[in-house]
């Protein structure tokens, strides 16, 4: 019978994305996940025989969780019990890290990610003033790949001085020797994409937007010239580079909704039918 308790793939897929995603725990023991290692979209790992230890961060967060194991069997259901037994709305996930994949669903390759810091999270830095790839790669990150993150925005002079002492690591700057970056006719929104393994339809076609408005190429995509439009007037709204970005969290939100929901349908009335992904 299955668990009370649990959620199945098909539904945390829908949930993945979007601002009120649950804080997805990745439990798999050392050896299971060195057979396959690779994460579901933001899911952080955390060793299971140290919830006592880890588990109050989860309670101050206020945050849902969804925990995961190889199979979905009694490690994640351990975990997820003494969660609930802190006070964490914790659920499972039906089949676990198996029943994700067996669904041929995107997961993040483990050797693509950053190191991390002291308290579990990657950092990133780039140059200050943002406008679209600084705004739209964030936002792809803390969605998909790690929720904690943190983002540093500094003089272009300094960023690969402050990558270096602050164990950053550096994003959208035209070096040869920087990895996260625009490559041919990419942007770094694509290089992303493509590399932590997201190539669904929906950040396809959100990436496409976003080479668009950050290439000056808006007959790529129609949508390109209000990205841009709107992207350079939070510019204007925000001097604080940090402030602009959870506006444009907001904003790229909307974005990735309407990629994945709502391409197919019309202002008019009445409203024309949606086409459900």
């Amino acid at each position: 019978m299955p668990s009370t308790n649990a959620i199945s793939v098909e539904k945390l897929a829908r949930l993945i994305g979007r601002p009120d995603t649950p804080a997805l725990i990745d439990v798999c023991t050392e050896e299971d996940f060195a057979i396959m290692p690779r994460l579901v979209p933001g899911a952080v790992r955390r060793p299971w025989d140290a919830v006592p230890a880890w588990g109050p961060e989860f309670v101050a967060s206020g945050k849902p969780a969804v925990v995961m194991c190889t199979k979905g069997l009694k490690l994640s259901q351990g975990v997820a019990a003494w969660l609930r037994h802190e006070g964490v709305a914790a659920d499972i996930l039906e089949g676990g890290v198996m029943g994700w994949q067996a669904a041929k669903l995107p997961m993040v390759p483990a050797d693509k990610l950053p190191q991390r810091d002291a308290r579990g999270r990657t950092v990133w830095v780039t140059r200050s003033r943002p406008k679209v790839d600084r705004i739209a790669c964030p936002w792809l990150i803390r969605r998909f790949v790690d929720p904690g993150a943190v983002f540093l925005f500094v003089a272009p002079s300094e960023v690969m001085d402050v990558a270096d002492r602050f164990a950053a690591t550096p994003f959208d700057i035209d070096r040869p020797d920087v990895h996260w970056s625009h490559r041919g006719l990419k942007c770094t929104f694509d290089v992303m994409v493509e590399e932590f393994g997201l190539e669904t339809e929906p950040l396809r076609r959100l990436a496409a937007i976003v080479r668009g408005a950050d290439t000056g190429r808006p007959e790529i995509a129609p949508e390109s010239a209000g990205l841009l439009a709107a992207s350079l007037g939070l510019s204007r709204m925000f001097s604080d580079d940090l402030a602009q970005l959870e506006a444009g969290m907001t904003l790229y939100d909307a974005f990735y909704r309407w990629c994945r929901d709502a391409v197919d349908e019309g202002h008019d009335w009445p409203p024309t039918a949606r086409k459900k992904s």
